[in-house]
């Protein structure tokens, strides 16, 4: 009979493509991994690993079943889920992942909050890029993300949380002056510096830029950032200009080198949401964390735009 241990093993050995790294992910040993890996492989009746001497490739059968697999525990976790959480909200293991272009601007506002109301919350939090976060919250790997909406996934509910304006960062010696507004217009494409591919304020930047240019593809330096710490510096030395959201602008603008500009209405900007699997059974705390959030940003966000 098929175990939900065997599809946990297929899954990290799908994900890790080596023995030694999954067993080590899922806390047992290589033996025992293996052994069950060739159980599974005999209840089904398929080949579902191509075994190579320091490498593993899983056949096509195996990635199919770990696909399925995949599903598989993705509800076995919503079951329990269901079993601990339906008695109070945000209480026990939540798994959060934030972008990176958020998480740290963001975490600092909402955590004390968080904490303080819901001190049950055993929270683990990951910040890596959309594509993989998604991936992961389609898995079960992780139970919700806040990321830049929209999402376009038939498998995946959102909530919306805030917006979040963008600001065009200068150095401080631009002859713009500060109190006026810019256009899209106003933003020499040949001076932006970007985040590297796969950041989602990257394809942000250059679809507003896009626009602006009326559908030309729009220019940019991209010279590996993974940080908006490492583009502010570049420009803070005179490398260029850069958009930047506006939740990072109190931890970000303190260089005395840098100043920015804001734009004209309507402004650009990024609408900022909490995204989970449709089947997941914890809907009420992604409500309860979904109001908490929003308490800790949309007063801050109506006091700047009424100022």
């Amino acid at each position: 009979m098929i175990t939900l241990k065997q599809l946990r093993y297929l899954a990290a050995l799908a994900q890790h493509e080596h023995f030694g790294r999954a067993a080590e992910a899922c806390a047992v040993t290589q033996p025992a991994l293996s052994m069950q890996i060739r159980d599974l492989e005999g209840e089904l009746g398929l080949a579902l690993v191509e075994r190579r001497p320091g490498a593993v490739t899983l056949t096509d059968a195996g990635r199919e079943i770990a696909r399925r697999a995949d599903d598989v525990l993705a509800k076995a976790r919503d079951l329990v889920d269901f079993a601990h959480h339906r008695a109070r909200p945000l209480a026990g293991r939540l798994t959060l992942g934030m972008i990176p272009s958020l998480a740290p601007y963001a975490l600092p506002k909402f955590l004390p909050l968080l904490q303080a109301r819901f001190p049950d919350l055993q929270l683990e939090l990951r910040e890596t890029q959309t594509r993989q976060m998604l991936d992961e919250v389609k898995s079960g790997a992780l139970d919700a993300a806040m990321l830049a909406l929209p999402v376009q996934e038939n498998d995946i509910d959102s909530m919306a949380l805030f917006d979040d304006p963008f600001l065009l960062a200068v150095p401080a010696n631009d002859p713009r002056d500060e109190t006026k507004r810019v256009v899209a217009g106003d933003i020499e494409q040949e001076r932006l510096i970007l985040l590297e591919d796969g950041h989602c304020l990257r394809d942000q930047a250059l679809a507003f830029c896009a626009t602006a240019s009326g559908g030309r593809n729009a220019g940019g330096m991209t010279f590996g950032a993974s940080s908006l710490a490492t583009v502010m510096q570049m420009v803070a030395s005179g490398y260029g200009i850069t958009l930047i959201p506006q939740i990072a602008a109190d931890v970000e603008l303190r260089d005395e080198r840098v100043k920015i500009l804001r734009f004209r209405e309507p402004q650009p900007g990024r609408s900022i949401g909490l995204v989970f699997r449709r089947t997941s059974p914890r809907k009420q705390d992604f409500q309860v964390l979904s109001d908490l959030v929003k308490e800790c940003f949309a007063p801050r966000r109506d006091k700047r735009k009424g100022g």
